[in-house]
């Protein structure tokens, strides 16, 4: 998938216990029921039990999630700062 400022995005699901996403910008916040991630296509929620984090580069935009997965939702559009950043503001 392919975003409107040139980036490109993709959400390979295994299983419904293995994600591996791409296109990710930063992760805003995570324990073992959420993950919450900014994307090039905006913010995407993952919810679920026993979730978790197994590899982050954020130089390439590749994230992979471990865990079982009961949602996966997007919302928005990304802005490219995270809860942090928007709190430091």
């Amino acid at each position: 998938m392919q975003a409107e400022n040139g980036g490109h995005s993709s959400f390979t699901l295994v299983d419904r216990t293995h994600a591996e996403i791409t296109g990710v910008s930063d992760v805003d916040c995570f324990n073992d029921a959420l993950v919450v991630l900014i994307t090039e296509l905006g913010v995407m929620t993952i919810n679920g039990s026993s979730l978790n984090i197994s590899q982050l580069n954020k130089e390439e935009g590749r994230l992979v999630v471990d865990g079982e997965f009961d949602a996966v939702e997007y919302s928005g559009r990304a802005k490219g700062k995270g809860l942090f950043s928007r709190l430091l503001r």
